[in-house]
């Protein structure tokens, strides 16, 4: 049987890959400033609770998919040439995965912002 494990050594585990994949993948020296100017337009143009909370899933939906994959990633490199042949399409379903998240938040982000950003182009109404 096995010892049970404390929570304070899980999360110490996940912090740990967190950080391991943000220092080591490139896709997050895009997704981190990406993430930051949503936050940054999100309080600018003051968005709503409800639309904070899009925008939050959306960052963190983003991030943990990239994270799946730089773990996929990490395992495929381990795999020796043969096997690596065989699983090759593993990486590519994992990076479609990044790439489908990343357009709906996209999309998500159209919705909330474009609109905000309409208002504020359009000209004042007379007397305005």
């Amino acid at each position: 049987m096995f010892k049970r494990r404390r929570w304070r050594a899980k999360f110490g585990d996940a912090f740990r890959g967190v950080a391991q994949a943000v220092r080591e993948q490139s896709s997050f020296r895009i997704h981190i400033p990406v993430g930051l100017l949503v936050l940054a337009l999100a309080g600018w143009l003051r968005c709503s609770p409800s639309e904070w909370g899009l925008l939050l899933a959306c960052i963190a939906g983003v991030f943990a998919a990239e994270t799946f994959n730089s773990s996929l990633e990490t395992l495929f490199h381990a795999l020796d040439d043969a096997t690596k042949n065989r699983m090759r399409g593993c990486l590519d379903q994992a990076a479609g995965a990044v790439l489908l998240v990343s357009l709906g938040s996209a999309a998500v982000g159209a919705v909330v912002f474009v609109p905000k950003l309409l208002a504020l182009l359009a000209p004042l109404p007379p007397g305005g």
